[in-house]
């Protein structure tokens, strides 16, 4: 059996499990999953797995694309994202915030703007390369 049929296979059987779960939880009533929170182990269930298979894929077509291509640029392009992370940290303040019941501590705040600014920084680049690449395809 190919990959392809073995993955059809196991979204069918996820896809099924999610209505299943999804119907038991309209069955019960909002009111009733709201209060106590039922049904709802069975569908985070399906998520997770959902989300390890996933992980699981990217991560093995990945390190197969490193060791099949050029390393060079597998290690320059790490390297570029790790200096972006280096950079949105030394950027980050990290003030401690205080919401209504929940407080943030100095690290939590430094690493959500930290994150935060990898977000910008590279949505920035992103844009800029549609941009460029536009730019380059008019000008030909």
């Amino acid at each position: 059996m190919s990959l392809h049929k073995i993955l059809k296979i196991v979204a069918l059987l996820l896809s099924v499990a999610g209505i299943i779960f999804l119907a038991m939880i309209i069955v019960k009533g909002d009111q009733e999953v709201i209060d106590t929170g039922e049904g709802l182990d069975g569908f985070l269930y399906v998520a997770y797995i959902t989300l390890a298979i996933t992980v699981a894929f990217v991560l093995f077509f990945v390190i197969k694309g490193v060791f099949s291509g050029n390393i060079k640029n597998t290690l320059i392009s790490i390297g570029a994202f790790l200096l972006i992370v280096i950079v949105s940290y030394a950027l980050a303040d990290g003030t401690p915030m205080q919401m209504r019941d929940v407080s943030l501590s100095a690290s939590g705040a430094k690493w959500i703007d930290t994150g935060l600014y990898v977000f910008y920084i590279l949505g920035i680049l992103a844009i800029g390369a549609m941009v460029l690449s536009g730019v380059k395809k008019v000008i030909k």
